[in-house]
């Protein structure tokens, strides 16, 4: 099986690490995004643009993931989407989502928006760090090779 990464591109802020990581293993990206982004000329990347509606680009990745994917995205509930569909799902942090951890991600994500929606002022994520850069390296490498051993 050759391994493919789909990616959740608007606010990926570790493009450049999957196509490191990717031409090392011969694996396709698809980069998606709600708007043009510029991507690098190689065989291995494409782009695909979806139009501006919610959730278009969650959508088209969800379409598409399957057990040969490694999706890419930051967002919980296409995190959940993309593990029914037997894709193995990162964090831009590095950190995998699971079919056993993905549960509760989505519970406190609705938890965070109920805190949201009643005027709490709660902190954003952590700053991205070498370190979140870094475990994502690994953590990348480390599922395409899975895939390929499968």
């Amino acid at each position: 099986m050759t391994p493919r990464i789909l990616v959740d591109a608007d606010a990926c802020p570790v493009k450049e690490e999957i196509y490191k990581v990717a031409f090392r293993h011969e694996a396709p990206v698809t980069v998606v995004s709600n708007s043009f982004l510029r991507i690098p000329q190689h065989p291995l990347l494409s782009r695909v643009t979806v139009s501006d509606g919610f959730d278009a680009a969650d959508d088209w990745i969800a379409e598409q993931a399957g057990p040969d994917a490694v999706v890419i995205t930051a967002d919980i509930l296409l995190a959940d989407r993309a593990l029914k569909a037997g894709a193995t799902v990162l964090s831009p942090a590095g950190k995998p989502f699971t079919t056993s951890s993905i549960g509760s991600a989505v519970a406190v994500r609705a938890i965070m928006a109920d805190l949201r929606a009643g005027g709490d002022q709660l902190g954003g994520p952590a700053p991205f760090s070498k370190a979140d850069r870094s475990r994502f390296l690994q953590a990348l490498d480390t599922a395409l090779v899975a895939l390929k051993r499968r």
